[in-house]
């Protein structure tokens, strides 16, 4: 297993080469001059030009991106054409929190969604499982930004039980970084008034980005299972009197979850893309904000940096839900 592991982050390198040539000519296709964009409407000639060969842009496009990629080898991402900082500095300052509204996500993707699957299952046709099918429609039809504003609207201005966004109250001041993350970071201070404010400021943001996902993975189970259940072994095991109980944790569900766990890596992978929205909705300073201020710039290297960010974790998601088949299933080496 380790040496497949390796194998696989040795691919890596080859994989973000080419996601970075068709994510560098792509952004460039974009109609618009970002010198001009950065020097103001009311900007000279002569300064646009000035701005131009300062970031290279005067150069012809396989020329910038020979140098891109040379910069990106020596672990330079360039500089944002917005904040005039590294971009490699402006991820670490705005990844943590992506970072942190994606783990709690997917906590409560977990923790909601496999429960939800694993009853519906055992109570098929019930009042129950036509409820869980109906969140499971509702997760995978309704839209993220829509589902935020309704639960703004519901919990924060008519039973006010949750904040509006943002990571913190005005009034708290944020605890001593060490990962950036705001639940750690108070944890780790042992600042237990602050980690309360972070958990409850998570709350609306996270359950409104993991909806949709614990839809799928309700209904992914709910499938898996019942077609596990229906397997011979699992009428043997009943026939020798084993408890229900232990027929469908030992038996059942060990042996319906691998599909599970494959959307649940890839669900991750689409959580941390699609925190884009629920950031813009909840003014969340992570990634989306980011990001779509460098899009409105044409801030070619800042959109290329989170990118290229967002692919190593997706592979790095998918690499780890590859090690957990074997971990699940003994049957299954690499």
């Amino acid at each position: 297993m380790l040496v497949y592991a390796i194998r696989r982050l040795l691919v890596l390198p080859f994989v973000l080469l080419g996601i970075s040539v068709v994510l560098f000519f792509l952004t460039h296709l974009v109609p618009g001059d970002p010198a001009k964009v950065m020097a103001g409407e009311h900007a000279s000639p002569q300064t646009v030009e000035i701005i131009r060969k300062e970031f290279g842009l005067d150069k012809p496009l396989p020329e910038q991106y020979r140098l891109y990629v040379a910069n990106l080898l020596k672990g330079n991402l360039g500089i944002s054409i917005v904040t005039r900082r590294p971009v490699s500095k402006d991820l670490g300052l705005y990844f943590p929190a992506t970072l942190e509204l994606t783990i709690c996500a997917v906590i409560l993707t977990v923790v909601l969604g496999l429960p939800l699957g694993i009853l519906s299952a055992t109570r098929k046709d019930s009042k129950l499982d036509h409820f869980v099918r109906l969140i499971s429609l509702s997760g995978v039809s309704m839209p993220v930004f829509w589902l935020g504003l309704l639960l703004q609207l519901l919990l924060y201005r008519h039973l006010g039980l949750l904040p509006i966004g943002g990571r913190l109250s005005v009034s708290t001041v944020a605890p001593p970084k060490v990962t950036g993350l705001y639940t750690v970071d108070s944890l780790l201070a042992l600042d237990f008034p602050t980690f309360w404010q972070a958990a409850v400021h998570l709350a609306l943001p996270s359950f409104t980005l993991a909806f949709g996902s614990l839809a799928v993975v309700s209904r992914v189970t709910r499938s898996s299972l019942l077609e596990t259940l229906a397997q011979d072994y699992i009428r043997t095991a009943r026939a020798k009197g084993l408890a229900e109980r232990m027929v469908l944790l030992r038996h059942a569900v060990r042996n319906s979850i691998i599909p599970t766990v494959t959307v649940i890596g890839l669900q991750a992978g689409a959580l941390l893309s699609g925190a884009f929205l629920v950031e813009a909705v909840f003014n969340w300073p992570g990634l989306g904000l980011y990001t779509v201020r460098a899009i409105t710039r044409l801030d070619y290297p800042a959109v290329m940096g989170t990118s290229l960010l967002i692919t190593v974790t997706f592979v790095l998601i998918n690499l780890l839900v590859d090690l957990l088949y074997g971990l699940l299933d003994p049957r299954i080496r690499y």
